[in-house]
């Protein structure tokens, strides 16, 4: 079965399409894409730049992949886009590829949602099974985790990372760093506590959460000074992963972590 390409769509010859592609019409393909077996274009969807797509992704109508980086400082180096498998990238969104003065990739993983008008900035990287609901806009150098939900009309300054099973209320402005498992809410963005249905929902047992909740109290509640929390939850929470990949997040941050509301 080779690619199935619209009469009117435009296809460069030089494209690479595995077989079970679909193009619908109108749609544009450039010349350094590469589309992976099953994946479906939608009508008037544009994929240029060096771009490569994985496997059984659903890029829908007026979707634009690849265009070059919304960035003054772009001179037009070739930069790189990679998108995994599966993944669902939905009506009018935009998605850039890295700059020259980063990683010169952005990169999406797999079993993601993309909801319409969501904007993924250059040098993002971006896990696996994220939704980031209709018009999220995500700036420049953005790290999301895994599992982690960003709820519509929010926005996501630059060099801002998100971590694993986190969540962002919906029209939030997120200028720090959002901690795994955590939710966040507001203009600018505060903690509210952990994400515990998001937790629950992807298999966390009563025990773990009794774990997290702990970690949290100790870290944002119990009055403690930052390194000191750290390191009291380490040697309590030594050998369990779950709470340690919070602390890691938190040790590595650079920008700054969100506190709790008031």
């Amino acid at each position: 079965m080779t690619a199935n390409i619209h009469p009117a769509a435009h296809v460069a010859p030089e494209a690479r399409l595995a077989e079970g592609v679909t193009v619908g019409p109108g749609a544009v393909i450039g010349p350094d894409v590469s589309i992976g077996a099953g994946t479906s274009i939608g009508p008037g969807a544009i994929i240029e730049g060096h771009t490569t797509i994985g496997r059984d992704n659903q890029i829908y109508g007026h979707a634009v992949v690849g265009s070059p980086p919304q960035d003054k400082k772009y001179e037009g180096t070739p930069t790189l886009l990679r998108i995994g498998d599966r993944n669902v990238i939905r009506e009018f969104v935009t998605i850039n590829p890295g700059t020259e003065q980063d990683r010169g990739e952005t990169t999406i993983g797999n079993g993601n949602l993309l909801m319409a008008y969501v904007h993924v900035a250059h040098d993002c990287l971006i896990g696996n099974d994220n939704v980031l609901a209709n018009t999220a806009q995500l700036a420049g150098h953005v790290e999301i985790g895994d599992f982690v939900t960003i709820g519509g009309m929010s926005g996501i300054h630059q060099f801002v990372r998100l971590g694993d099973h986190a969540m962002v209320g919906g029209g939030s402005m997120v200028t720090l760093d959002v901690p795994p498992y955590c939710t966040a809410v507001g203009n600018r963005a505060r903690l509210h506590g952990l994400n515990l249905i998001g937790l629950q929902r992807r298999g966390f047992d009563a025990d773990a959460i009794q774990r997290l909740k702990q970690a949290y109290r100790m870290i944002f509640r119990d009055g403690l000074r930052f390194k000191e929390a750290l390191q009291q939850v380490r040697d309590t929470f030594a050998g369990h992963a779950d709470v340690m990949k919070l602390v890691t997040f938190l040790e590595s941050s650079e920008r700054g972590v969100a506190r709790p509301g008031r």
